[in-house]
């Protein structure tokens, strides 16, 4: 019998309040003895007494939109209802819109949490913003029905940055193969959850059938010094992918990103460390998650080249389904994805899905996709590109691959 995950928010039951009822019978009784005790004051008290255990018992269910629905599959509610309800939404953010800003700019920020199990939704990756959960949906659109030979499993698949390359473009995209399933926002487990175990981490995975690959996406990991063993350690087959594109493209929209939110300086000012001489400020976070040939040195030391998918954040733009193939080949899938599925949005200047069978709207990412960026003075540009080119050229020999980056 499949277990019924109940929210504590609900109303209680007819069997609970019976239970409850039976707790305040007997201490009236006690306190019908109390009243012949001590008079007008005991009546008083047991007034007070009664009205406040009733209604403590007795209160109001809050709104079925604030409800808090569980992410275990085997939860009782209308899954494809909630996912409607998902997608007539232009976006479903996770977590604190401050953490970013305090991020950006180095300044070390902190949360308290009764539960440790919730700094997760803390933590909030700009990857995840205005995210809409299709993991139900097979190529054609039509909604796929879990059975109950469905269970949850560590992932087998993991893509690992970079922050700003395309990573949610890459797996809103190969959602659409049926036998790619992936959580909703980013679990982070590898870099600031590890200690929650990986039962924890097994438990935010999405349930899958026999034949199907479970896998997640974080960002962050590809820059974080521990990740590298800790995937290992977890399972030393693990296939992952890594999208990049033109580090100083990318650095500039890590900065507009947070530039859309909060007042902060020009570009040039976070990327200019003195004016006078115009040195780089080669510390700032933007400019060194560019580096990827020093990131990446770090993953060989445990994983095979054959083990990472290089996938080109500029192809995945320009010819999307071209480096969905690639993808598809690497985690040994059928080729689902093809051509049909995509047409360019001339506004966005990004690819979108074409509209699935019986739905009324083609699928496109959030408005936070296509921003336009802010025009950076062109010899702090070809400052940025002279400080890449030699990196950009370790990392083309290390990948066995020219991603054609000025």
């Amino acid at each position: 019998m499949r277990p019924v995950c109940r929210d504590n928010s609900t109303q209680l039951d007819g069997g609970d309040m019976n239970f409850g009822y039976l707790g305040v019978a007997r201490s009236r009784r006690r306190l019908i003895f109390l009243i012949m005790l001590t008079g007008s004051l005991g009546a008083s008290l047991y007034a007070l007494v009664t009205v406040s255990m009733c209604c403590s018992l007795v209160q109001p269910a809050p709104p079925v939109e604030t409800r808090h629905l569980s992410r275990d599959s085997n939860t009782k509610y209308d899954q494809n209802a909630v996912l409607d309800h998902r997608l007539s939404n232009s976006q479903e953010k996770y977590g604190n819109d401050n953490l970013q800003s305090a991020v950006f700019t180095g300044v070390k920020h902190r949360f308290s949490a009764q539960n440790k199990e919730d700094i997760v939704h803390y933590y909030h990756s700009e990857d995840d913003e205005d995210y809409r959960e299709n993991q139900n949906t097979d190529p054609s659109g039509r909604t796929l029905k879990t059975t109950k030979n469905a269970t949850k499993k560590l992932p087998s698949a993991i893509i690992i940055g970079v922050k700003k390359g395309g990573t949610r473009a890459l797996l809103e995209f190969l959602r659409l193969h049926p036998d790619i399933r992936a959580p909703g926002p980013e679990t982070h487990f590898f870099d600031r959850n590890y200690d929650l175990g990986l039962e924890w981490y097994r438990k935010q995975m999405p349930a899958t059938l026999d034949g199907q690959i479970t896998m997640e996406k974080t960002p962050s990991y590809f820059i974080t010094k521990e990740v590298p063993k800790r995937i290992y350690q977890t399972d030393k087959d693990m296939k992952l992918i890594l999208v990049v594109r033109d580090p100083v493209t990318r650095a500039i929209s890590d900065y507009t990103q947070t530039a859309s939110k909060h007042t902060v300086p020009s570009f040039e000012n976070f990327a200019i460390l003195d004016n006078r001489t115009g040195v780089l400020d080669t510390s700032w976070s933007a400019i060194k998650i560019g580096v990827y040939a020093k990131h990446l040195e770090r993953w060989l030391k445990y994983f095979p080249l054959h083990q990472i998918c290089f996938v080109s954040g500029e192809r995945l733009i320009t010819d999307p389904a071209k480096e969905l193939a690639k993808v598809q080949d690497f985690l040994g899938l059928k080729r689902v994805i093809s051509d049909k599925h995509f047409y360019f949005n001339t506004t966005k200047g990004f690819p979108c899905l074409k509209k699935p069978e019986g739905s009324g709207n083609p699928r496109c990412l959030g408005k936070t996709k296509g921003r336009v960026h802010p025009a950076v003075d062109p010899q702090v540009l070809k400052r940025l590109h002279n400080f890449y080119r030699p990196f950009n050229a370790k990392f083309y020999q290390m990948t066995q691959h020219d991603f054609g980056w000025p």
